[in-house]
C-alpha cells in the first residue's frame, strides 16, 4: 500500500496506529460528552462501554482506512482519533477524516497540529497531489476549522452517506492540493509555533 500506518510526533500530540488498547481512554472522553460522536453515527443516548467497543471494532475493521489515536505527549492519554482513508495510490490522493476530539481538546492546538502532521506526511513523504477532507454538512464547527487552516471548500455532496441510524447525510467537501500546501503549511506552522 502507498500509505502505511506510521507514528508521527509533534510538539503536543503523537499520532499512532489506533488499537483496542486506546478504547478505555477514548470511551472516557465520549462518556463525558456523548455529543462529540453525533456526526459519526454513535447515538448519544448509549454511552455504554459495549456500544463504544462496537463502534471501535467497526472503525478498526473499515477497509482502506488507516486510523490513528491522537495521544497527548504530556499525559500519554488519548485526546481523540483521526484517519487516512479513501487512499488512491494511482492518483496520489487520500482523505483525512473520521476526526473527533474530547471536548477539553476542542479549540486548542490539538486539531491543527494533527492536521499539520498528517498533511505534511502526505505531501512531503508520500508525495501526494491532493488531500481531501469532508464532514457532515451540519457540522459547522468542523467546516469552519477546515476553512481556517486553508482548505478550499468544493461543495456539498447531497444524500452522500447513510449513517448507522438511517440518516441520509449531506457531506461538505474540502481539499488542499500540492501547490497550495506551502501556503497552508505556513499558516498552520504560524498557528502552532513551528518553523515551516
Amino acid at each position: 500500500m502507498w500509505a502505511e500506518p506510521v507514528t508521527i510526533a509533534g510538539k503536543t500530540v503523537r499520532l499512532e496506529p489506533l488499537t483496542m488498547e486506546h478504547a478505555p481512554g477514548l470511551h472516557a472522553l465520549y462518556a463525558l460528552n456523548p455529543d462529540i460522536l453525533l456526526y459519526h453515527g454513535l447515538k448519544p443516548a448509549d454511552t455504554s462501554s459495549e456500544a463504544f467497543t462496537t463502534y471501535m471494532e467497526r472503525s478498526l475493521a473499515m477497509p482502506g482506512r488507516i486510523p490513528f489515536a491522537i495521544v497527548m505527549l504530556d499525559t500519554g492519554l488519548p485526546a481523540g482519533t483521526t484517519s487516512y482513508l479513501d487512499i488512491k495510490p494511482t492518483d496520489r490522493g487520500l482523505e483525512i477524516g473520521y476526526t473527533w476530539l474530547g471536548k477539553a481538546f476542542q479549540g486548542t492546538q490539538v486539531n491543527p497540529e494533527n492536521k499539520y502532521m498528517l498533511m505534511r506526511h502526505a505531501f512531503e513523504t508520500l508525495d501526494a497531489i491532493r488531500v481531501q477532507l469532508k464532514t457532515d454538512a451540519r457540522n459547522m464547527q468542523s467546516r469552519h476549522a477546515m476553512l481556517k487552516m486553508g482548505a478550499k471548500f468544493e461543495g456539498i455532496l447531497r444524500k452522500h452517506v447513510v449513517l448507522p441510524d438511517g440518516y441520509l447525510r449531506d457531506s461538505a467537501m474540502f481539499s488542499v492540493t500540492y501547490d497550495e500546501w506551502p501556503t497552508v503549511k505556513s499558516t498552520l506552522a504560524a498557528r502552532l509555533g513551528y518553523t515551516p
